[in-house]
């Protein structure tokens, strides 16, 4: 926006609002808040302490998309960058979160423990651009990036995506639940 807005010689709220404008309030704007900095980013998600998490709970969806953010750091920050290894960022993406949150029986591997697979090309694994879609309640907006490079999505051994579409209907029973982790926030 300031370089834009230097060019045309006008402010950049005045741009951002022109801008609105011309396109009928559908335009996004993307502001970065924290973490701007690939490199110090790099550094953090190599830090021993480091987990990926990150949501608004759906709060906010139609302004942000939290939900691509482990396909975005395999594409990006694995193939990419490659600020880390594959193995270190599904570390972070299971076991690490496993282990964080006291859920003894996930993030692994193992005979007898629940079968939550993820199965990806990494290749081509990533996040797409960001849509606008309008599929909520009455209408209501949100923000999506369709991944690429998914093959399987399997919870508790089941089969629930898979080449991209739902292999089970959605709107019937889960193979999942909400799990509770023995940690202790120490509150």
């Amino acid at each position: 926006m300031a370089e834009v807005s230097r060019e045309r010689g006008v402010h950049p709220v005045d741009l951002m609002l022109d801008l609105s404008i011309a396109s009928k309030l559908t335009a996004l704007f993307r502001i970065t808040i924290l973490n701007d900095d690939e490199e110090k980013v790099g550094l953090l998600l190599n830090q021993p302490d480091a987990m990926l998490g990150l949501t608004d709970a759906g709060a906010h969806a139609s302004q942000l998309c939290d939900a691509c953010a482990y396909t975005y750091t395999l594409g990006h920050w694995v193939r990419e960058k490659q600020v880390m290894s594959l193995e270190a960022a599904v570390r972070l993406m299971s076991a690490r979160t496993a282990e964080v949150f006291g859920l003894r029986d996930r993030g692994k591997l193992a005979v007898g423990a629940p079968a939550d697979l993820v199965a990806f090309d990494p290749k081509t694994v990533g996040a797409g651009p960001l849509r606008r879609v309008y599929d909520l309640p009455a209408g209501a907006d949100r923000l999506i990036s369709e991944p690429s490079g998914m093959e399987l999505v399997a919870v508790n051994g089941v089969i629930i995506r898979e080449q991209g579409k739902d292999a089970i209907d959605p709107l019937g029973p889960m193979p999942g639940q909400v799990l509770r982790g023995t940690a202790t926030t120490g509150t």
